[in-house]
């Protein structure tokens, strides 16, 4: 991977035509740390989040050893980096065979249903006393701009039979649910934990691990989320849950770990007054700004390898697509003499848009480099 001092230098040698996602080692080491010393129990990165190995690579080397994987092909990246990681199959649809191979090939022991006929399927292809089955239990909060409830998950009434039936094949029990998607209320977490108590409570036995997901939210231009420690301030001190001795919580980070390391650096191909056409746009690394949630990244424009500065207006930006849903939503503060052939860097965009982007059109670019200084 090519390094550059920033992006100015990166400009100025690449004279790019086409989008270049710029990786800042020094702010995933430094997230990854945050949220391995503040969250009270094991950290599992969500590889759906962002799966460039340059960011995964930095994860690892930072400390994040658990990782939450949604099928055979994310497991394979994890190992291809790291023989040591811990992989988890956390979802409760897989593709046929891909359970077997995860365990017989990867050493693969976590795994999640959430429906006794997933459970079924499952145990058709694992050892069950070498593994560890979360029942996956549906619990939301308003506070979510997404519910992760409506797809997977039973209900709370369901979940002691299920457990049950988990332990009756020779597998470890356990709990997990995730409250949603970009979740705004530290309180979220404090509610779905006492459903998971009361469902614990009326077990025979006890469970060893809790896994309550992810959903940790960042702060964008125009969009203030509550900061982590929050967060973990409230998983903290919420009433114990009653597990085994040995017990443990676990999280599933992915936009908490992966946003604010990446940037995205892209050129304008056509200005007609206030409407700039980006050479990405919604069908690339933007393709998450579709989703109720923040509506843009920070912005930082160039002309050659210098930033560009002046006055500002305000502009709507399309992707290069024939599509004309590529907009971008809302208004983006620009330079006012902004014109083709400037760059321009959007900060944070490292949460779901490397894994996301596609080839519509004909229109990708999988350019990625490091930059060593920090991210403005």
């Amino acid at each position: 991977m090519q390094s550059y001092v920033d992006v100015a230098q990166m400009l100025g040698e690449l004279e790019p035509d086409h989008p270049v996602y710029c990786v800042y080692p020094q702010v995933y080491q430094a997230t990854a740390k945050r949220f391995l010393d503040g969250f009270p129990g094991r950290v599992l990165y969500a590889v759906k989040a962002n799966n460039e190995p340059a960011v995964m690579r930095t994860l690892l080397e930072t400390g994040v050893q658990h990782f939450d994987c949604a099928s055979l092909p994310e497991i394979e990246q994890v190992r291809q980096l790291s023989a040591e990681s811990v992989c988890y199959f956390m979802n409760p649809v897989r593709i046929r065979g891909a359970a077997r191979t995860a365990q017989e090939s990867h050493g693969v022991r976590h795994f999640v249903v959430d429906h006794l006929s997933g459970l079924s399927a499952l145990l058709d292809e694992i050892d069950p006393k070498r593994s560890v089955i979360f029942a996956r239990m549906a619990v939301h909060h308003t506070s979510a701009m997404v519910d992760l409830s409506t797809k997977f998950g039973a209900q709370p009434a369901d979940i002691p039979t299920l457990l049950q039936a988990i332990g009756d094949a020779g597998a470890e029990p356990a709990l997990a649910f995730n409250v949603g998607s970009v979740v705004m209320s530290p309180d979220a977490f404090v509610h779905a934990m006492d459903v998971a108590r009361q469902v614990l409570d009326a077990l025979p036995f006890r469970v060893r691990l809790v896994d309550i997901g992810g959903g940790y939210p960042k702060s964008y231009p125009g969009f203030e989320a509550p900061p982590l420690d929050e967060y973990f301030s409230a998983i903290r001190n919420a009433d114990r849950l009653p597990l085994a001795d040995d017990g443990e919580i676990l999280a599933e980070p992915g936009r908490a770990l992966s946003a604010r390391g990446l940037s995205a650096v892209v050129q304008v191909l056509l200005r007609k007054e206030n409407r700039l056409y980006l050479n990405d746009g919604m069908y690339g690394a933007f393709w998450e700004l579709r989703y109720k949630a923040h509506e843009r990244f920070a912005a930082q424009a160039y002309r050659g390898a210098a930033p560009l500065d002046g006055s500002h207006q305000a502009f709507q930006l399309f992707g290069p697509t024939c599509d004309s849903g590529d907009a971008l939503p809302g208004l983006v503060e620009l330079p006012a003499d902004i014109d083709v052939g400037d760059h321009i860097e959007f900060g944070s965009i490292g949460a779901y848009s490397l894994s996301g982007r596609t080839d519509f059109n004909g229109f990708y670019s999988n350019t990625v480099v490091e930059i060593s200084a920090e991210a403005t």
